[in-house]
């Protein structure tokens, strides 16, 4: 089948057989220049001077280099919030995936609380099924615990091909878990073979933080970034690796928005910690800074948890750790929802439904950012935008590698192109682009997915619904090989002696009382009833003569109760 076009609305056909000549083959651990022919969606050869059928059409690459397609590890298409739906639904944010040379992408389940993991998983299936352009898969967020949480999560990693799962410690009353909580959950995910993700911010903190700012009649968009400082983000990271250690299990922090925040990823894993952390688009290539943007709408199209931090040096320092391994994977946490429906939040900032976009912007910040920089050459490019995330999550070698046998998703890159970004011309259904005017160098000439071309020649050709779930198996060796070796090591063994047969105090334990703070003001509980002192009783004679003068003089006398701590003073010795 060749690449026939007939009239305008007939949908383009595309052949099913593609050979690319002269192209500088690029993976995260080298790059080759070789001629590569692909078929029903797979690799079948790579070499030069290769055999292939007459009739196949093909794509003088030209020397340029051709890397496996993008996979964006963190979206969130089609999300629900409070009756709304986030502006790209699963065909529109797959759509600007593709157009950015992203031809994977993994989204957020976000179970209600109350509704099953299943069955919240069913759904999202449904909706992506029916809708992804690109292939995709899911992760699941556990928004409550409790037992019957446990035996879905074994489902799901045993029979639906799930194997990572997200805790909150932050969005008190509604997400948010317990420090007691996550231990458990993590132990349940290692022991399933899964990844732990945690979105890190102290909610106690930011709630009680939100309180006290809207006493103070900040309402705007910059009362969000003021409520949530970045301290608070470092923290949940901090007790996050704290519990992940404890538990020996793999953790993945999503969205690291801070300088400090990914200070403590670094640290931990330079003490050995397996952790891996995912900055965004946004906070790559943008900053804090609009949240006091005069424009109401402007600035609330930056709201997002955690927030872009303030400091303009953050995105740089973000990039450097991006590009010397510090940080290992990159999403974008796509979920832009439009101005009308920010504008619920208008008197509050706490109601502005959280988001922005950069699925479509993922690849080219971040070339231009790192690569063209000097910080990260071609194949550390590739590593951090779909090598480490295919091998983190069980995708490797399928996805994020050029090699006989893997998907036929692949990205013809020109790194000299160079584009404007702005909402007038981007493929997302919002008013706002958070990178609006930001100018970058690198981008996708040819996008292939699935053995098809999907973008050429600036035309996208996206066929709704012609994504594929991939199902992802667990204990992907990439993380697990450390964590079973630690296990072996973390076996604890009790010291043999002998058994203790000394005397044993006997204590009376008493039960701990939880007083309620309302009834703080009631009368303590009563003490119990010490000896009564006689005032009429007297030990002081005007005479000179004491009650105790027939007892003999010592030079010194001990006194043995401490201040306060004996009723009758004149008890001494």
């Amino acid at each position: 089948m060749s690449g026939y076009q007939g009239k305008k609305n007939i949908p383009r056909i595309t052949s099913d057989r593609l050979l690319i000549k002269g192209a500088k083959i690029v993976n995260d651990d080298q790059s080759f220049c070789a001629d590569i022919y692909m078929e029903d969606g797979v690799i079948k050869q790579i070499g030069e001077n290769l055999i292939v059928p007459g009739g196949v059409k093909t794509i003088d690459a030209h020397g340029r280099m051709l890397m496996p397609g993008g996979i964006d590890v963190h979206t969130r298409f089609q999300m629900p919030d409070r009756g709304m739906t986030s502006a790209d639904d699963f065909y529109q944010g797959t759509k600007a995936a593709l157009a950015g040379g992203t031809t994977m992408i993994i989204d957020h389940v976000v179970p209600e609380p109350g509704v099953s993991l299943m069955s919240a998983f069913e759904q999202w299936r449904e909706w992506a099924d029916s809708k992804s352009c690109c292939d995709y898969s899911l992760h699941i967020d556990i928004t409550e615990w409790h037992r019957g949480i446990q035996e879905e999560m074994e489902t799901l990693v045993k029979d639906h091909g799930v194997n990572s799962f997200l805790v909150y410690l932050a969005y008190k009353d509604i997400f948010q878990l317990t420090d007691a909580q996550v231990y458990e959950v993590f132990s349940v995910i290692r022991d399933l073979g899964a990844i732990a993700q945690v979105h890190a911010e102290n909610g106690d903190i930011v709630a009680e933080e939100q309180r006290r700012i809207l006493e103070q009649g900040i309402t705007g968009p910059e009362g969000h970034v003021l409520s949530h400082p970045e301290e608070v983000e470092a923290e949940a990271v901090n007790r996050a690796v704290t519990v992940a250690n404890q538990t020996n299990c793999p953790l993945y922090v999503t969205k690291v928005m801070s300088k400090s925040a990914a200070d403590v990823i670094a640290q931990a894993r330079k003490k050995g910690t397996v952790v891996y952390g995912e900055p965004i688009t946004a906070s790559l290539g943008t900053d804090g800074s609009h949240y006091w943007s005069k424009n109401w709408a402007k600035a609330a199209a930056y709201v997002t948890s955690p927030p872009l931090s303030p400091d303009p040096a953050t995105p740089d320092y973000l990039n450097s750790l991006l590009s010397c391994g510090d940080l290992q994977v990159t999403g974008s946490a796509h979920c832009p929802f439009n101005t009308a429906q920010r504008a619920v939040g208008k008197d509050d900032f706490t109601l502005i439904p959280e988001g922005v976009n950069g699925t479509e912007e993922r690849m080219s910040i971040i070339w231009d950012k790192c690569v063209v920089t000097g910080k990260m050459d071609e194949n550390q490019f590739v590593a951090v935008t779909s090598t480490n995330a295919a091998k983190i999550f069980n995708l490797y070698p399928r996805k994020g590698r050029i090699a006989v046998g893997s998907d036929a998703d692949l990205v013809l890159w020109d790194p000299d192109v160079t584009k404007i970004i702005s909402a007038k011309s981007h493929n997302s259904a919002v008013e706002y682009n958070i990178f609006e005017g930001l100018e970058v160098r690198g981008g996708p000439l040819v996008v292939i997915s699935q053995g098809k071309i999907v973008l050429e020649e600036g035309a996208l050709h996206a066929t709704e619904g012609s994504g594929r779930f991939v199902a992802r198996k667990p204990f992907p060796d990439y993380v697990y090989k450390r964590i079973k070796a630690r296990s072996k090591l973390a076996e604890l063994r009790g010291v043999p002696r002998g058994l203790y047969d000394g005397p044993v105090c006997e204590v009376s334990v008493t039960p701990k009382t939880m007083t309620p703070v309302s009834s703080a003001k009631t009368s303590p509980a009563k003490q119990p009833n010490q000896p009564v002192r006689n005032l009429h009783q007297s030990g002081f004679s005007l005479s000179g003569a004491q009650i105790d003068d027939n007892i003999p003089r010592r030079n010194t006398q001990r006194i043995v109760a401490p201040p306060g701590g004996r009723a009758n003073i004149t008890s001494l010795g």
